[in-house]
C-alpha cells in the first residue's frame, strides 16, 4: 500500500458514481463477484456464502483546488462519519427500506441516496490525502 504523499485542500465539483457501496473481499478489499448464494474474489480466490459478504464504501469524486481538476476515489471506513453508518449497515438499511416501503423499483431509493450525497458533498471543501 502506498504511503501518504501529501494533502490537497479541494472542493467537490461532482459525484462520479451512484453506487457508493460494494461487496468487498475481507482479505484484499477487491470487488466480489456475487450470485444468489455464493461470492468469490477474482484477485485472491476467497469464496463464501453471499449472505456473509461484507460491504465497503467507494465514492468517486471530481474535485478542484485553485488550479486543477482531479478525479479521485475515496474508499473504506473513512466515509463512516459522513454517512453516519458503516457501509454494511447502509446496505442493510437500504434493503430494509425497500422491503418496508413495498418499493418495487430499488432505483428510487438509490436516487434519494444520490441526492442526499450530492447535497452533503458538492460545493464543500475537504482535505484529501493523495
Amino acid at each position: 500500500m502506498n504511503s501518504l504523499q501529501g494533502l490537497l485542500a479541494a472542493s467537490v465539483i461532482s459525484i462520479q458514481n451512484s453506487c457508493f457501496i460494494y461487496p468487498a473481499c475481507q482479505n484484499c478489499f477487491s470487488r466480489l463477484i456475487l450470485d444468489s448464494r455464493r461470492f468469490s474474489c477474482l484477485r485472491c480466490g476467497c469464496t463464501g456464502e453471499a449472505k456473509d459478504a461484507s460491504y465497503r464504501y467507494r465514492l468517486s469524486l471530481k474535485i478542484a483546488d485553485t488550479n486543477d481538476l482531479f478525479d479521485i476515489t475515496v474508499f473504506g471506513n473513512c466515509l463512516d462519519p459522513f454517512f453516519g453508518v458503516t457501509a454494511e449497515n447502509l446496505k442493510r438499511y437500504m434493503q430494509d427500506f425497500s422491503q418496508l416501503s413495498g418499493e418495487t423499483n430499488p432505483e428510487s431509493s438509490t436516487r434519494a441516496l444520490v441526492q442526499a450525497v450530492e447535497t452533503c458533498f458538492i460545493g464543500k471543501r475537504f482535505i484529501f490525502g493523495v
